[in-house]
C-alpha cells in the first residue's frame, strides 16, 4: 500500500470529520487490515501471527502441484491433518464421524481423551489414528493406554505435556482425572514401552524440543492447547529457534489456529511437517461425515492453490524465503 503524503492525510480526515457515524465505522474497518489481537490471549495473537505473513508468488517454471504427505512410512494425500479433539458428543458419535473424515479425505487423523472402547470406535473407521494420552498422575494408567492403543491398531502415540498444570500452580485434573508433570525419565519410559512412533505435544520452547529429542521422541506438536496460559507465543513463532535445535531429527507438527490451506502454507513453508485442524472442524460435526471432509478438502485444494501460484510442486519444495514478515 502506498504511502499518504501529509496534505492527503489531512484531507481524509477531514472527509472522516463530515462523514456519518456509519460512514466512519466502515471506513475504520477497512482499514484495519489485520484485527487487532487482545493482549494476554494467545488465541488473538496467533491468528494476528498469520495474518502477519506475506508471500511472494512464482509462477514461471512452476507446475500443478501434489500435497500428498509421506508419514511413517505410510503416504496421505494431504499434510492437513485433524487436530486431537476429545468428548465429541454432539452427536453422540461425534468421535467416529471425525475419524471417518479424516478416513475419507486419507489424512492422518488425532484422538485426544476417551475412553478404550471409543478408541476401539475409531480405528474401527479405518482412520490412520494418533492417540494422545494425557499425563496421568499415575504412570500406571499411561502404560496401560500405550498398551491399549497398540493393540487397538493406532498409527502412532502420543502425550498431551501441557495439562500437567492447572492455572494455579496445583496439578491438573481433566474430566475428574489427576494428572502430573513428567519428568524427562517418565519420557525415556514411555517410549521405550511403545512400539509405535511415540509424539510429544504442547512444546513451544527448545528446552523441551531438546529433551523430547534426547528422550528418543519421534515427533513434536508445537501447540498452546487453545491458549491455556496467557500470553503463550504462536506455536509459528516458537518453529525457527527448535527448527535449529533439532530440525531434521524429529518431525514437528504444528496445532492451533489454522482454519485454511494458506495458513496451512505458511506453516509448511517455514518448516513443519504437517499440521492439526481441530475447533474450525468441531461445528461441522453436527452435520456428519461429508461436512468435514468436504471442509478439509476444500483447504487441501486451497493449499494446493498457494503451491501452485508460488512455484511448490510438492511438500519437499516448500521454500521458506516465500514467506515475508510484515507486522503492521
Amino acid at each position: 500500500m502506498a504511502a499518504m503524503s501529509v496534505p492527503s492525510i489531512a484531507s481524509a480526515r477531514q472527509a472522516a470529520a463530515d462523514a456519518p457515524a456509519a460512514q466512519q465505522q466502515r471506513q475504520a474497518a477497512a482499514q484495519n487490515i489485520i484485527p487487532a489481537w487482545r493482549p494476554g490471549d494467545p488465541d488473538s495473537f496467533t491468528r494476528y501471527y498469520f495474518d502477519s505473513l506475506m508471500l511472494e508468488t512464482r509462477y514461471l517454471d512452476s507446475d500443478i502441484p501434489s500435497t500428498k504427505f509421506e508419514l511413517f512410512g505410510e503416504t496421505f494425500d494431504t499434510p492437513i491433518m485433524t487436530a486431537a479433539l476429545s468428548h465429541l458428543h454432539n452427536p453422540a458419535n461425534g468421535m467416529a464421524i471425525y475419524a471417518q473424515a479424516a478416513k475419507e479425505c486419507n489424512a492422518v487423523h488425532w484422538m485426544g481423551m476417551g475412553e478404550d472402547k471409543e478408541l476401539e470406535e475409531v480405528i474401527a473407521t479405518g482412520a490412520r489414528t494418533i492417540k494422545v494420552i494425557k499425563p496421568h498422575r499415575d504412570n500406571a494408567e499411561v502404560f496401560r493406554r500405550i498398551k491399549h492403543a497398540i493393540g487397538a491398531g493406532c498409527f502412532a502415540i502420543g502425550m498431551d505435556i501441557d495439562h500437567s498444570f492447572n492455572s494455579t500452580g496445583g496439578y491438573d485434573v481433566v474430566m475428574g482425572v489427576p494428572m502430573k508433570n513428567e519428568t524427562f525419565e517418565d519420557l525415556k519410559s514411555f517410549v521405550k514401552a511403545s512400539s509405535l512412533p511415540f509424539i510429544v505435544k504442547g512444546v513451544l520452547s527448545v528446552s523441551d524440543a531438546r529433551k523430547c529429542l534426547d528422550a528418543g521422541v519421534a515427533g513434536i506438536v508445537l501447540s498452546h492447547h487453545g491458549g491455556r496460559v496467557k500470553y503463550s507465543i504462536p506455536p509459528l513463532m516458537a518453529l525457527e529457534p527448535i527448527l535449529d535445535a533439532v530440525g531434521g531429527k524429529m518431525k514437528i507438527f504444528l496445532d492451533c489456529g489454522v482454519v485454511s490451506g494458506m495458513d496451512a502454507y505458511k506453516a509448511l513453508a517455514l518448516g513443519v511437517d504437517a499440521v492439526s485442524v481441530g475447533r474450525h472442524l468441531m461445528p461441522l460435526v453436527q452435520d456428519g461425515v461429508e461436512a468435514v471432509a468436504k471442509r478439509m478438502r476444500a483447504m487441501t485444494a486451497e493449499l494446493a492453490g498457494v503451491m501452485a501460484a508460488t512455484g511448490v510442486t510438492s511438500l519437499d519444495k516448500m521454500d521458506p524465503t516465500v514467506i515475508h514478515r510484515t507486522m503492521f
